[in-house]
C-alpha cells in the first residue's frame, strides 16, 4: 500500500504533508505535489496533515489514477524536504472542481534538498 496526492492538491500545494514526511518521498510540480509510491513506507502521517484533503490511500476506490500519476511524476520532479511557500490565490482554488483537466502543469517545481 502506498498514499497517492490527488487533484484537490493542484494550485492549493499547501504543503502541511512534506513537513511530517519521515522518509522524504514527496516531488514538487509547479502547482501539485506527489508521493514517490516506492519510497512512501504506508505510515499515513501525510494524509490528515492536508488541508485540502489531497491526499489518499491506493486502496481507496478509484485512487488507480492517481497512483499511476503519482509514480510518473515523482521520476521526473526534484524531491521535496521541507515546506516551502504556499500559493498565495491557494484557499480560493480548494473547492474548485476538474482542476487537473483545466490547471495541472507537467513542470516541475523548485525543489529543495
Amino acid at each position: 500500500m502506498t498514499y497517492v496526492v490527488t487533484e484537490a492538491c493542484v494550485r492549493c500545494k499547501y504543503m502541511d504533508c512534506v513537513a511530517v514526511c519521515p522518509v522524504d518521498c514527496f516531488r514538487e510540480g509547479e502547482n501539485m505535489l506527489v508521493i514517490n509510491p516506492d519510497e512512501c513506507i504506508d505510515c499515513g502521517v501525510c494524509e490528515p496533515e492536508c488541508p485540502a484533503e489531497a491526499i489518499l490511500a491506493d486502496t481507496t476506490p478509484g485512487s488507480e489514477k492517481w497512483v499511476e500519476l503519482n509514480r510518473q511524476y515523482a521520476e521526473l520532479w526534484p524531491s521535496i524536504t521541507q515546506k516551502g511557500l504556499v500559493p498565495p490565490d491557494a484557499d480560493e482554488w480548494l473547492k474548485v472542481e476538474d482542476k487537473f483537466s483545466k490547471h495541472f502543469s507537467p513542470n516541475p517545481g523548485k525543489g529543495c534538498k
